[in-house]
């Protein structure tokens, strides 16, 4: 701990039983009861177990950011976001997910794919990460494979463009930006 933090440590909360309330396809949702370390008093917390997701940054070898517009129906907005989805049941390399993904919603293909970064979408009620996946020399080789549910349309942006998309109000999913800013680090360090 630095300085100036309290001294006592945080524990976690023993879990006491959990019941499922419902199954949404892209997330079931549970009811768990925890009880206190600190004061002994026992809640119920909800939990929406969701699979993990991948966002991709794509570059191509024009030094050009690749971003998807699409509709979303939680703010009832087309927003400009990074390539990225659903991990599909079972699959456990984030890689191998976002290659997939950068393939289905853009038609592009890269070189060189790595993990740079991996968040927690809302720790207080989530329970899954969502991890960002870099792939450079991107070049397009087909067209757009979308689900029956995705309208999408590709745009490209000189990668100089990141900062001003993220703070004019052009990319505002907080999960693209942050994995905008896990390129932004990994680029601090490479």
């Amino acid at each position: 701990m630095s300085p100036g933090d309290s001294s006592s440590e945080i524990r976690s909360w023993p879990d006491l039983g959990t019941h499922s309330l419902g199954d949404f396809r892209i997330f079931q949702l549970r009811s768990v009861r925890r009880r206190s370390p600190r004061n002994g008093v026992e809640r119920d917390f909800y939990v929406m177990d969701c699979s993990d997701w991948v966002n991709v940054i794509a570059i191509t070898a024009e030094n050009e950011l690749i971003l998807v517009e699409q509709f979303r129906h939680g703010v009832a907005a087309v927003e400009l976001e990074v390539p990225g989805g659903i991990m599909d049941p079972g699959e456990i390399d984030s890689v191998a997910a976002g290659l997939r993904e950068l393939r289905e919603e853009t038609g592009y293909v890269g070189d060189g794919a790595i993990e740079i970064g991996c968040v927690l979408p809302n720790s207080a009620i989530q329970s899954n990460r969502c991890r960002t996946v870099l792939v450079r020399n991107c070049r397009r080789v087909g067209e757009l494979e979308l689900d029956d549910s995705e309208d999408i349309a590709v745009r490209l942006f000189p990668i100089s463009e990141i900062s001003a998309l993220v703070t004019g109000g052009h990319v505002r999913h907080s999960l693209a930006v942050a994995a905008l800013y896990h390129y932004e680090l990994w680029g601090r360090s490479a």
